[in-house]
């Protein structure tokens, strides 16, 4: 997005918390700590204020990616602020109504917003992404993958469990497993999911998107997500999923069109329909394509844009 809204004639800052990938793309950056996710971490981005209003003193728009940065929200009084919310929240804080602007990582999310009128932008994708080798060998048979956090919410055990019938349905199929835990927030799931030897396992890949050309069905069991960005990266390269019917997850997938929808925690379900998107894998996958048209970058950026720019000024050059 960053780089699309550059070639817009925006003039951004980016402010991080650390050096990152941001810094080494070759944007002007600036220092900017805000906090994490622990107890009393809010306390950080209290301190952190008199910056943000520094920083933010010739700029016309203060953009908040991410529920965390809205903590700096009452330092930006009198500034046009945009708050962008990627998660699906159980409370909403008093402060974000001080946003001028709330965006929504998908219906799902803006649902949980309660009286704030938030405009949903789907994440962005690049509709042709590149290609990269995968980690597993070459050989026959189609490949059916998860990829993603290895933890409960995301339900990789529940694949794991669908493998025996699976294969049964589909003698050749592999079924593969791309993750790690980053967090180490369960270590004892994450022992069972790397125990199973019905699947096989590789690590944390970083560009997941320039994987999806070589699998034959994206599985996402998840029991909770925002929207689904894996699912798209998938359905661009003409890869038809399998979701369950959870969060923005629905809003990505049109069940037996581009994909099938299951009940979370049902392996059953999952390799039926598993069985059926490899029966129909031509098909699908050509509407997979297609519908991933919706989530281009340059579509997002420019309806970002309109969102965000102040009014009375067209957009462009903010």
């Amino acid at each position: 997005m960053v780089r699309l809204m550059a070639r817009l004639d925006w003039d951004m800052l980016l402010c991080t918390p650390e050096p990152g990938p941001l810094d080494k793309a070759g944007f002007p950056s600036a220092r900017l700590p805000v906090g994490g996710l622990g107890r009393g971490e809010g306390a950080r981005a209290v301190g952190a204020w008199p910056r943000a209003r520094y920083l933010a003193r010739r700029r016309d728009v203060v953009y908040l990616n991410g529920t965390i940065c809205g903590r700096l929200l009452p330092a930006l009084v009198g500034k046009r602020t945009v708050l962008h919310v990627h998660d699906i929240v159980d409370r909403v804080p008093a402060i974000w109504r001080l946003a001028d602007v709330v965006l929504a990582a998908s219906q799902a999310v803006a649902d949980h917003l309660g009286r704030l009128d938030a405009k949903v932008v789907y994440c962005p994708i690049d509709l042709d992404p590149a290609d990269c080798e995968p980690p597993w060998p070459s050989g026959p048979g189609p490949i059916v993958a998860f990829l993603g956090r290895i933890e409960p919410r995301k339900g990789p055990l529940d694949l794991i469990r669908a493998a025996p019938a699976i294969k049964a349905g589909a003698p050749d199929a592999r079924v593969v497993l791309i993750g790690s835990d980053p967090f180490g927030g369960d270590p004892g799931y994450v022992a069972a999911v790397r125990a199973a030897g019905e699947v096989e396992h590789y690590g944390w890949v970083e560009d997941g998107a320039a994987l999806m050309r070589h699998v034959d069905v994206l599985v996402a069991p998840s029991y909770q997500e925002p929207f689904g960005t894996v699912l798209s990266e998938a359905m661009a390269v003409g890869t038809p999923v399998v979701a369950t019917r959870v969060g923005g997850l629905a809003e990505v997938v049109e069940d037996g069109v581009n994909g099938r929808l299951v009940d979370p925690g049902r392996p059953d379900q999952l390799a039926a329909a598993v069985l059926d998107v490899l029966a129909r894998r031509e098909t699908m996958g050509a509407a997979a394509r297609i519908a991933a048209g919706r989530f281009d970058a340059d579509l997002y950026a420019r309806r970002v844009e309109r969102l965000i720019a102040p009014p009375g000024r067209s957009s462009g050059g903010a």
